[in-house]
């Protein structure tokens, strides 16, 4: 070797998943000093002791400290060995001591108080610390896309979730490159990267500002239906006067729709305990205490304020928030922290915000932690989250750094103060944990409480405020703090609040931080407890899902917050196994990281209920009472897996309060279905045992204002109720409508039946819906009038798309009903039901004959078959949908592959390009002439779910890049240019207007990462 040569003795690995590094060295190699002092690189040594050197070589990305680089060329190719593939992990250093004691896979506990010095890891502070937490953190470019690595010429290896697929169309990740320049950043003048801030993600400054605020929409669209519009609107004023009556709204709201605020964040707590949202300005906000009902309130009390003292001195306290004071209350605080010293970050189920103070040379960062883990049942139900602090200081002065977080007891509106009987008491326990429990009697019933709290621990002190008044200037609670940075409580239980008087509380952590130091741990385990609940109705009591694992009792809020403290990096290293495959695939743009977990906030917030289910006595997990014939409802409602796994709801939309939407669910489900399926077969356990129901009650629709009943028997309903009332007892609350004629109902049913069958190889489940499917199929084979085994439509309000009307056979559910008829077929075949099999085999062959001449032109398949509708040519997004589902069951052989990839390009040249310059996602409906189809508000609208699931079907079929730019643009839109983080709309128009904020239907972005993992393991 060249005595310039140095030999690598160690490794930074947490640069190994890093998009600005352009090499990594490995133990034991040799590299030429021409190549670390080549001016194209930016390299930086850290000495380590002895003749120890660990070298991290970057590609010119701006960090702090850089060695000057002199004019020596560059060195020639394969001077080191190349980094092979983003999650390959490279070896620490093995002849250190900590390797030596604690094994090379060694994770400092949570609880033990670090302070480091920076020699010891050579990173400049205000870099932050890398310490590994659990598997390895993806460390990505910093303000650029991850994409662009695939410019650098490096070699990669193949990722096995879906890096590198190829595919029949020719397609494949790689051709997909964009360049992603965060605009959401362009404010921010901070330097600090923060710690363990991964780069995917969706990133903004406090300081952004979005330029454009949408309003909902109202008109059905056209000037020939406002007729129409005027009766739904005289008919829905007397069902919302009815309903006022007995103290109910509407599940769908029309004269109260929710106000575009473009401030939410990532969602506190796991799944179907209650939840709260936590803005990306730092605002608790958007309260689901009560099921399925939001409470759109940013409680002004609830905030951390952080203290700094020096030589026996407070030299800093203020809230951190960069909001002005309120107007009314707690103006003796110190508001306003500088917007753009500060970004947010979010990955859910996790979020971090980066407080940059540089006067102090102190960087804190904040990660927010909450139970949502796919697979698992137990841990995802709790409700509680971790805030988890570390400080950073890269001064010359020692601090006593404090960090409090103080809460109203209670949501903080006029009504919630008007309850009696709130107060406050403190915790301690021998597990060194301690803080306050807020016992609340606001929701009537349903007694709850929230509990505060952190751990103890060496350097380290918690103190308590166990009441402050959050209507007053809260300057008992701020001079306090000031004094000593802690608080002075002796109390162990405040006095009970009055009705109308506010009461809130705080908890204080105290760490001393040396210069030139880090510490990390500052936890704070926020848990809420409302174990009974009641829907509307208050007819019957439900346990939530954890009271299996904690009690009912309302009494163990604090033993779920110490549950949280203790397992919090456990579930946190569960969170990255899960994620960091597809966070570390190079081949997949950030904005597509970002969209795919952060739509996932849903589950958590879409007025999620998970109920624990008692287990029936004499029930057994191996019967089956099924028959070809029969089922019985209430096994349905009983089976094991609902026994085991619990009963799960979600909203279709904030605005529309119905749950588990049949028809919108479709789009949904393969969230489910892939990551927690255990509750997706429950839900679908739900579903069959209402098509059984029957309600006779009499009821006028608001849309046409025919009379029907409330749910017929053999039929899928619309939904499972509205959490006003009573769900599952009661369902059908969707008012505008009858749906029992529905055309597409029936197929969407039986596709997810079968996908989720296939998904997870459940065969049990398949028998128990096998005599529903049955019945269902066979009672819609009324709607083929003509005997060629194609169902249609009759022009009227007959399918989910109800303004944008159909005659006769269409492609949209004439492609879901070919489709169903091949699911229904094959599960047949595996349930050995020859005389279905052949009987329906009969119905598909010609219903396959029929679609092809009646719809297809030679390009795509007509919206439908009636040459008299106006738009009958037209080209609609979803005409494959029904593809959709058997390219995912891989059963795509009823239509011939070329129509549907013809199909597609039609519908990605037209409806993706055309409309808006191919920026805003898929639109629902173009005219042949490149023009958008203005038959109504539907035809108008760009659907945030049923664009994503065009995406999956353009994948599927091998036309990546299509796909992936088809997704692009409904993310960057809602996300980006509108604000709409944490609120996916279910529609957006070109101009000005949205329709329903937060809606189930985004989840169906998982049908790209199914679609990608398909093509890989094929």
């Amino acid at each position: 070797m060249d005595e310039g040569s140095k030999r690598v003795l160690s490794v930074d690995s947490h640069l190994v998943n890093s998009s600005s590094c352009i090499a990594t060295l490995a133990e034991g190699e040799y590299v030429d000093q021409t190549f670390i002092n080549s001016p194209i690189n930016v390299v930086t040594g850290d000495h380590i002791g002895g003749d120890k050197i660990i070298y991290h070589v970057y590609n010119g990305s701006p960090i702090e400290k850089q060695l000057e680089s002199n004019k020596e060329k560059p060195p020639k190719p394969g001077i080191i060995r190349r980094l092979m593939s983003c999650c390959k992990r490279i070896p620490t250093d093995t002849n250190s001591e900590t390797t030596k004691k604690n094994g090379a896979n060694h994770v400092p506990s949570k609880h033990e108080h670090v302070n480091r010095n920076p020699t010891d890891t050579g990173e400049d502070r205000a870099l932050g610390d890398h310490r590994q937490i659990g598997p390895s953190h993806v460390r990505q470019c910093w303000m650029t896309d991850s994409s662009n690595v695939l410019q650098s010429g490096l070699e990669t290896g193949q990722n096995k979730n879906c890096s590198h697929v190829t595919t029949e169309n020719g397609g494949n990740l790689k051709s997909y490159t964009q360049k992603d320049e965060n605009k959401l950043m362009s404010s921010w003048d901070g330097t600090s990267r923060g710690y363990n801030v991964p780069g995917c993600g969706w990133r903004i400054a406090l300081s952004h500002t979005f330029s454009e605020k949408r309003k909902p929409m109202m008109s059905p669209g056209k000037i020939f239906q406002i007729h129409l519009f005027a009766g739904i609107l005289a008919r829905y004023q007397k069902f919302y006067r009815h309903l006022k009556k007995s103290n109910r709204r509407p599940c769908m709201d029309f004269s109260h729709q929710l106000t575009h605020e473009q401030i939410y964040g990532v969602p506190a707590g796991g799944i179907g305990g209650g939840c709260f949202n936590r803005g990306w300005k730092g605002e608790f906000c958007r309260w689901q205490l009560r099921p399925g009902i939001h409470e759109y309130v940013t409680t002004s009390a609830n905030q951390f304020i952080l203290c700094v003292r020096c030589h026996g001195k407070t030299v800093y306290q203020k809230v951190l928030s960069p909001y002005s004071c309120p107007r009314k209350c707690l103006r003796s605080w110190d508001w306003n922290f500088p917007a753009n010293k500060a970004f947010y970050h979010a990955l859910y189920p996790r979020a971090w915000t980066v407080y940059e103070i540089p006067h102090l040379g102190l960087v804190l960062t904040c990660r927010q932690i909450s139970p949502v883990i796919p697979h698992e049942y137990t841990d995802s139900s709790i409700p509680a989250v971790v805030f988890s602090w570390h400080i950073q200081n890269s001064s010359d002065n020692h601090y006593e750094v404090s960090v409090a977080l103080a809460m109203e007891n209670g949501i903080g509106t006029t009504a919630a103060r008007a309850s009696e009987g709130n107060y406050n008491q403190q915790f301690n326990t021998d597990q060194n944990c301690s803080g306050i429990t807020m016992y609340n009697t606001y929701f009537d019933k349903m007694p709850y409480t929230m509990t505060l709290g952190g751990r103890d621990a060496i350097g380290r002190k918690i103190s308590t405020c166990l009441n402050f008044d959050p209507a007053s200037d809260g300057s008992t609670l701020w001079n306090d703090l000031f004094t000593d940075g802690e608080f002075d409580c002796a109390d162990k239980v405040s006095n009970t609040a009055s009705s109308g008087q506010a009461i809130g509380c705080a908890v204080a952590i105290k760490s001393y931080v040396s210069a030139k130091s880090s510490t990390d741990g500052v936890d704070f385990a926020l848990s809420w407890d409302m174990p009974v609940v009641y829907f509307g109705s208050k007819e019957t009591p439900h346990y939530r899902r954890y009271t299996r694992f904690f009690g009912s009792d309302g009494k163990t809020g604090h033993k779920i917050a110490i549950y949280a403290l203790d397992n919090y990096t456990n579930w946190e290293e569960q969170i990255e196994r899960w994620q960091n495959p597809i966070l570390s695939n190079i081949d997949l743009p950030n904005w597509y990281k970002s969209a795919l977990f952060n739509e996932l906030y849903y589950i958590t917030d879409g007025g999620t209920i998970w109920l624990d289910i008692p287990k029936l006595e004499g029930s057994s997990n191996n019967q089956t009472k099924s028959s070809s014939s029969s089922v019985r409802e209430e096994y349905l409602r009983n089976t094991s897996i609902v026994q085991e796994y619990g009963r799960f709801a979600y909203l279709e939309g904030h605005e529309y309060r119905m749950y588990n939407t049949c028809d919108v669910h479709f789009h949904a489900s393969i969230a489910l279905a892939h990551l927690w399926p255990k509750l997706e077969l429950s839900l679908q356990y739900d579903i069959a045992a209402s098509i059984l129901q029957y309600d006779d009650t009499p009821f006028q629709f608001t849309m046409d204002g025919n009379w029907g009943i409330v749910k017929l028997p053999d039929v899928i309903p619309h939904d499972l109720g509205d959490p006003e009332d009573e769900p599952w007892k009661r369902v059908n609350a969707y008012f505008v409508h009858d749906t029992a004629s529905w055309r597409d109902l029936t197929p969407k049913f039986v596709l997810q039946v079968f996908r989720d069958y296939y998904v997870t190889n459940d065969k049990e489940f398949l028998m128990n819906m096998w005599p529903v499917c049955l019945k269902l199929m066979s009672k819609s084979l009324k709607y083929d009038e003509d005997g060629d085994g194609l169902i249609e439509t009759g022009g009227a309000i007959d399918q989910t798309l109800y303004w944008w009307s159909m005659t006769g056979p269409s492609a949209y559910c004439g492609g879901l009903w070919l489709s169903a008829l091949r699911c229904i077929l094959e599960a047949g075949k595996i349930l050995d039901r020859q005389h279905e099999v052949k009987q329906f085999e009969e119905i598909l062959n010609l219903a396959t004959k029929s679609y092809q001449d009646k719809l297809w032109n030679g390009e795509y398949f007509n919206y439908c078959s009636d040459q008299r509708d106006q738009h009958w040519d037209s080209i609609m997004a979803e005409q494959c949908v029904g593809q959709w589902y058997l390219l995912a069951c891989n059963m795509a052989d009823v239509l011939p592959s070329e129509k549907v990839i013809s199909s597609l390009k039609k519908v990605y040249k037209f409806n993706v390009l055309t409309f808006a310059d191919g920026k805003c996602g898929a639109v629902n409906g173009m005219r042949p002439n490149a023009k958008i189809d203005q038959s109504c508000m539907q035809s108008q609208e760009v659907w945030s779910g049923a664009t994503y699931a065009l995406a999956a079907t353009m994948i599927h079929k091998g036309m990546i890049h299509e796909g992936f730019t088809t997704a692009e643009g409904i993310y960057r839109s809602c996300w980006e240019d509108l604000g709409m983080a944490f609120q996916t709309p279910a529609a957006i128009m070109k101009h000005k207007h949205h329709r329903s904020l937060a809606y189930m239907r985004s989840l169906s972005i998982w049908g790209m990462q199914y679609a990608l993992e398909r093509k890989t393991s094929a």
